[in-house]
């Protein structure tokens, strides 16, 4: 999961964020929430910002609505704050039992899809095109082939199943640039921490309520707290620490995840989530928190190499191939789709293939929540539906219908 404090930065930088302060910022709140994880919980899970989120931050917060940086913060801290509240009550279970299980799904793939597009994208093996909308780069360009060529690396480390395999990609892919000159190595490799001023307690969260940002707190909270509650699940079931179907000290574990995004938030980084990485660690004998502690020290070895994150980050070909594999992998959950029933079926297509194509997150869960209800009702299954969702169907009609753009 190292790979996380080279490429959240460099999400986040092109929102306009100082990357030493990302990088900062990104590894300290993983550093906590996964102390707390170990500690406090005595899960073997770690945290860290999550894929897909800090994706949603930079392109659809802040570069499509054209808000600051800081402003985007904001909402994150106002989610994280409300994640805290829902950890202290059972209303979070209400709250993801209300969300049908076709969606929670879509969501997850959706959102894996949008990443890959985004890797695509900065790879440059997809582009713009004004006749088709996006066409196929131009592979004779050097960055990228060597985004095409990264994305082989990792793939045949992943097929012979290499620990570390997209973050050993990444520093293959990198050698290949430097051997080529596409890299430019820094003067030192590791160094003293610094740069976390630059975005601490930059957050604006008066501007969060003068934009009306409501929907986007709302999603942020939304996909924090089911993709972290099946991380967990999952982590927890192949550790073989779930009694009766139930996760013991849920509180505690949910509380990690949600002090971590509120913490993450005042440093200066998108929301954090639970890392299916954990099941790695699982994998080789963790099953007590010692393991989420030995990893949260570990990753305090990253804060002194900055040189590193930044000399990786330069080059967008060494980080696409992270992102295009990252969202393959979170296509998984569409086997779980009844592709036959369309009631179930449809709702999710329009969730998966609406988060890429509007760019937006937020804009996929809400179609999906609009449509599914509506099947229901006409269909005449309108007990089926939790009431929660129909109170979902009616703000996001309003946020989709007359408040965007």
């Amino acid at each position: 999961m190292v790979y996380i404090v080279v490429v959240n930065p460099a999400i986040l930088s092109a929102a306009g964020m100082d990357f030493n302060g990302v990088f900062m910022a990104t590894a300290i709140a993983s550093i906590i929430a996964t102390l707390i994880m170990g500690i406090f919980a005595n899960y073997p899970i770690a945290i860290a910002p999550g894929m897909g989120m800090n994706a949603f931050f930079t392109y659809s917060v802040v570069i499509s609505t054209q808000i600051s940086w800081q402003i985007a913060l904001g909402t994150v801290f106002i989610a994280g704050i409300l994640f805290i509240l829902l950890s202290l009550t059972k209303f979070r279970y209400i709250l993801i039992n209300a969300i049908p299980a076709s969606l929670k799904h879509a969501i997850t793939a959706g959102i894996g899809l949008f990443i890959t597009f985004i890797g695509l994208q900065n790879g440059k093996i997809i582009v713009a095109s004004p006749a088709t909308l996006v066409t196929l780069g131009k592979l004779s360009e050097p960055m990228t082939l060597l985004t095409v060529i990264g994305v082989i690396i990792t793939l045949i480390l992943l097929v012979y199943r290499v620990k570390g395999a997209i973050f050993a990609g990444m520093l293959i892919t990198a050698v290949i640039a430097a051997m080529f000159g596409m890299m430019n190595l820094p003067p030192q490799l590791f160094m003293l921490p610094t740069g976390l001023t630059s975005t601490a307690f930059q957050l604006d969260i008066s501007g969060v309520f003068s934009q009306g940002l409501y929907a986007v707190v709302f999603t942020f909270l939304l996909i924090t707290l089911f993709d972290t509650t099946g991380t967990m699940l999952g982590v927890a079931e192949q550790a073989g620490l779930l009694k009766d179907g139930k996760f013991p000290r849920a509180k505690g574990a949910f509380l990690a995840d949600a002090i971590a995004t509120t913490v993450g938030a005042l440093l200066g980084t998108s929301p954090t989530s639970a890392y299916i990485e954990s099941g790695a660690g699982v994998a080789v004998g963790g099953r007590t928190g010692l393991t989420a502690v030995v990893t949260a020290s570990l990753l305090g070895l990253t804060l002194f190499a900055l040189p590193v994150a930044k000399m990786l980050a330069a080059i967008p070909a060494v980080t696409a191939p992270a992102l295009i594999i990252v969202g393959f992998f979170m296509m998984d959950g569409l086997r779980n789709i009844d592709w036959k029933d369309t009631e179930e079926a449809f709702p999710a297509f329009l969730v998966v293939v609406t988060m890429p194509l509007t760019y937006s997150i937020a804009t996929g869960i809400g179609i999906g929540f609009i449509v599914y209800p509506l099947l229901k009702l006409l269909r005449g299954k309108s007990k089926e539906i939790h009431p929660i969702m129909y109170l979902f169907m009616v703000l996001f009609f309003i946020q989709i219908g007359f408040l965007s753009h």
